[in-house]
């Protein structure tokens, strides 16, 4: 099974910067899009930004300009650079992916979607 692990999150302040990263182990997403959400409290979960396998990426409106997501395929690793970042910008942040992985019990690779467990980021005012 894949599992995916965000870090990076953390308290700061109105303006500050953070990088989130997203990391797969127990398999690859090299050839597939992967995509962050956040969800804050009381919302629902909305896109953040996502890249392609080639390197095409899209961001959410507010998150243009302010926001840079990066993969590196050899460390199986995808960033979110994130700056100028403001107090609506509090959310969990959560990576999301295709990913292929070798089944053990089913004896062949197998391709299904996962989540991490997010990471919280907290920006002050």
């Amino acid at each position: 099974q894949v599992q995916l692990v965000e870090s990076g999150g953390g308290l700061v302040q109105t303006g500050g910067s953070l990088r989130l990263s997203c990391t797969a182990s127990g398999g690859t997403f090299s050839g597939y899009t992967v995509t962050w959400f956040r969800q804050a409290p009381g919302n629902q979960r909305e896109l953040v930004a996502n890249i392609t396998s080639s390197g095409s990426t899209n961001y959410a409106d507010s998150m243009k300009g302010r926001f840079a997501i990066s993969r590196d395929n050899a460390k199986n690793t995808v960033y979110l650079q994130m700056n100028s970042l403001k107090p609506e910008d509090t959310a969990v942040y959560y990576c999301n992916t295709r990913a292929r992985y070798y089944s053990r019990s089913r004896g062949n690779y197998q391709v299904d979607d996962f989540w991490g467990q997010g990471t919280q980021v907290t920006v002050s005012s």
